[in-house]
């Protein structure tokens, strides 16, 4: 029925396309407005942001159909420069390269990766009030010296660190390694495939350390951390001890302030990004990418535990979409 339906529907195209009705131009019809396909494939922290965003341009534009799906930023960026799809999902930097074969940038939203510990651990308490120093997670995370969870202090318990990181080509694997300088290959530990299977390692293993992107560690309609699972404080000061004004992961609002505010480091606080090739841009892709920016759609960030973009941040990825592929920017 279905490929019955799809070949009636290329029959019709057909049709309308030799007769004198308006044609359909880059993605835009005259009398029906935006239509055809938008592909998205990547990072799965926008992966939710990019769901949330389709259906309300659906609302509005119902002749434009999408196909979304997650897979790590690796995947997302990938896909886009081979043309798979037609905007990328990417939590990450780009590199010289993906920009030389024409990736396009914008802008869309902030976020943050962060630590993250089983709520069952043996010291839970005293983690939450200690926290852990940049110099004890880089140890942890890239295999040096720490064995054991005492090896970081004598009060923790004598078992060994399990230590969880991504398999797959992530942007949270890549802005938490450049956290300490390094990239996603130098991380050690057991690799976890995606977001929600890192997040599930750490649920499952009370010894157990990771990272994840934080609207895979808080409920949204709590606010508060999902069962088994707790974001890591971060001792900034080097004192020993999580401060008042470094105590901002009880709640997904108050570490989402902390981002915006940049109380919380960048790395591991980052930008999401839509990339598209520069030479595929169409006005179908463009109205698409307007319409995330819109002061509506960036509304959803702040409740959805991301953090909206400056109003002149937004200016300038406007701008960016208004010059086309005349100009290719990282900002």
């Amino acid at each position: 029925m279905k490929l019955h339906k799809s070949l009636s529907i290329s029959l019709l195209s057909a049709l309308l396309l030799s007769s004198c009705a308006p044609k359909v131009s880059e993605g835009y019809d005259s009398e029906r407005g935006h239509v055809g396909n938008i592909s998205i494939s990547g990072a799965f922290a926008l992966y939710p942001l990019a769901v949330l965003w389709s259906e309300d341009f659906k609302k509005e534009n119902p002749d434009v159909r999408f196909n979304i799906s997650a897979g790590g930023a690796g995947k997302g960026i990938a896909d886009v420069l081979t043309n798979m799809v037609d905007i990328g999902l990417v939590s990450r930097d780009l590199h010289a390269q993906e920009i030389e074969k024409g990736a396009y940038p914008v802008l869309v939203a902030n976020d943050a990766v962060i630590g993250t510990i089983n709520t069952e651990h043996p010291n839970y308490q005293l983690i939450k009030e200690r926290g852990l120093t940049q110099e004890e997670l880089k140890r942890i995370f890239l295999g040096e010296h720490y064995k054991l969870w005492s090896d970081i202090d004598p009060r923790f318990v004598a078992e060994p660190l399990q230590v969880y990181v991504r398999s797959d080509a992530a942007g949270a694997a890549e802005t938490w390694a450049k956290f300490f300088k390094a990239s996603q290959e130098d991380l050690k530990g057991i690799g976890i495939f995606g977001d929600p299977g890192l997040a599930q390692a750490i649920k499952d293993n009370k010894l157990a350390i990771g990272f994840n992107n934080i609207n895979y560690v808080y409920d949204l309609k709590s606010k508060k951390t999902s069962a088994q699972i707790a974001a890591l404080p971060i001792d900034l000061n080097k004192n020993g001890k999580i401060d008042q004004d470094e105590n901002f992961y009880d709640n997904i609002d108050e570490l989402t302030s902390a981002v915006a505010q940049q109380k919380y480091p960048s790395p591991p606080a980052r930008e999401l990004m839509f990339v598209v090739r520069n030479d595929q841009q169409t006005k179908l892709l463009k109205a698409f990418i307007e319409f995330v920016l819109q002061e509506k759609q960036q509304a959803y960030l702040l409740e959805n535990g991301y953090v909206p973009l400056e109003k002149d941040i937004i200016a300038q990825q406007l701008q960016k979409l208004s010059i086309g592929d005349k100009q290719i920017s990282k900002r």
